[in-house]
């Protein structure tokens, strides 16, 4: 059996003993450092698989000592000791890569239960480094697919996230799949056994979501009529989902922070403070950074949640992911309709290559939906698709740069509401050439 080595780094020697000697009791070998300096010393001529480090010391400070070993050996898990006053300081430090924070002064049982987690995660992390060896230019991943470099970077990303405990922001145009991201990410982590909680945090109203997210007790309010566990109950264990979480209000930001701090609340209408284990994900399709600077986001919740963050790329940048996608669609919709369908036919095809998807991935998924109901043959043709504009297309006939120009164009502002702004910039060409091209083809808005 592999005994795990901690390396404890505090310039209070009654810290020190203490911890040295709780988790010495666990069987752990147990190295101790007053100081950064002593610290990175150790380092350079033993590999430890955890540090326990003091923010505040002299000299080369905590941080510090987290910046260096992240550069030189990333996988080590490194837990920063703070004092209440410095967890701002601490949430910075996770933002850089540390694993999780203890706020003086805490408990043997607090402290086992981190290391406990440290180390489930890094045998998790040992496995996913085999799977991503053995998966390498995989098209599917989970519910996930695509062939694309920006595809298979976040397959690597979500890989590589998954074992860690650090909360995740999940950014990208609806219908990108950020929803898919987060699964993903909860079923390849420690938590796998856990329950997987989702809040779609933009469909209900304030006083809904309060008791959705807390619970309630009976007779909290006119209808409660019996005692009800919250998401945040549910999650224990498990990973909870904020999807959509730039719509929550003002005074749910600050409930939902100081939650987040310390994972304990009150159901509504109670008086017991009650824990919960879980780890947090959050999606937005929102910029929550303009949102910050327009005073509607708090800024403080902001970075609790985007202490890893990364952006589903819409489909529009990635559409060699579009053929994929779509048969995968197709197979899928054939099955539960029963219809003989074979293929999509290269014209519709070209239709959907041609498009930009502003939907993304679900509005692809509706559109085959929508083919397979209507279609009459045993393929997907042009006509079978929603996006399908015959007035717009070009007849062999009919193919000079003019009228393939023209054609463009139209396509281009159709598809994006006659937003010029988006068209021109689209298209690489200034607003004032757009504009004279509009006149010279005598184009006009549909009604």
């Amino acid at each position: 059996m592999l005994v795990t080595k901690i390396l404890i780094v505090d310039d209070e020697p009654i810290m020190r003993e203490s911890l040295a000697g709780w988790l010495e009791r666990d069987g752990h070998h147990i190295d101790t450092s007053a100081s950064g300096e002593d610290a990175l010393k150790k380092l350079k001529d033993t590999r430890y698989d955890i540090l326990l480090v003091d923010i505040k010391m002299e000299g080369i400070s905590g941080l510090d000592v987290l910046r260096h070993v992240k550069e030189s050996d990333p996988d080590i898990a490194v837990v920063m000791i703070t004092a209440y006053g410095s967890i701002a300081t601490a949430i910075e430090a996770m933002k850089n890569g540390a694993y999780d924070y203890l706020l003086k002064p805490f408990d043997p049982d607090e402290l086992g239960i981190i290391i406990e987690k440290i180390l489930k995660n890094q045998a998790q992390l040992r496995e996913n480094i085999y799977l991503k060896a053995q998966f390498k230019d995989r098209t599917r991943f989970e519910s996930m697919i695509g062939q694309s470099r920006p595809m298979q970077e976040i397959f690597d990303l979500i890989m590589d996230v998954s074992p860690r405990e650090s909360t995740i922001m999940i950014t990208g145009e609806t219908g990108t799949g950020k929803g898919l991201a987060a699964k993903a990410i909860h079923s390849n982590s420690s938590r796998c056994e856990g329950p997987f909680v989702v809040v779609n945090c933009g469909a209900l109203p304030e006083h809904l979501m309060e008791s959705e997210l807390f619970g309630h007790q009976k007779g909290a309010f006119t209808d409660a009529k019996e005692t009800k566990k919250g998401r945040l109950e549910i999650s224990h264990g498990g990973t909870l989902f904020l999807d959509e979480i730039g719509e929550i209000s003002m005074r749910m930001q600050i409930d939902l922070l100081r939650v987040l701090e310390d994972r304990i609340f009150y159901r509504v209408g109670g008086t017991q403070p009650l824990k919960s284990d879980f780890r947090v994900i959050a999606a937005t399709n929102r910029n929550l950074e303009d949102a910050v600077k327009e005073g509607i986001f708090r800024e403080d919740l902001y970075y609790r949640l985007n202490v890893i963050s990364f952006e589903i790329p819409p489909l529009r940048e990635r559409k060699e992911d579009i053929p994929l996608l779509a048969e995968h669609f197709l197979r899928r919709f054939t099955q539960e309709t029963n219809k003989p369908i074979d293929r999509i036919s290269r014209d519709a095809m070209d239709e959907m290559m041609l498009y930009e998807w502003p939907g993304n991935v679900r509005e692809l998924e509706n559109a085959i939906e929508r083919a397979v109901v209507v279609s009459k043959s045993r393929y997907i043709l042009p006509e079978d698709l929603p996006i399908f504009r015959p007035e717009y297309r070009i007849s062999s006939t009919d193919n000079s740069l003019k009228e393939v120009e023209k054609a463009h164009i139209i396509q281009m502002l159709n598809d994006n509401q006659w937003n010029i702004k988006k068209c021109s910039e689209i298209l690489g060409i200034d607003r004032s050439t757009l504009y004279n091209k509009i006149k010279l083809f005598n184009l006009r808005k549909p009604a």
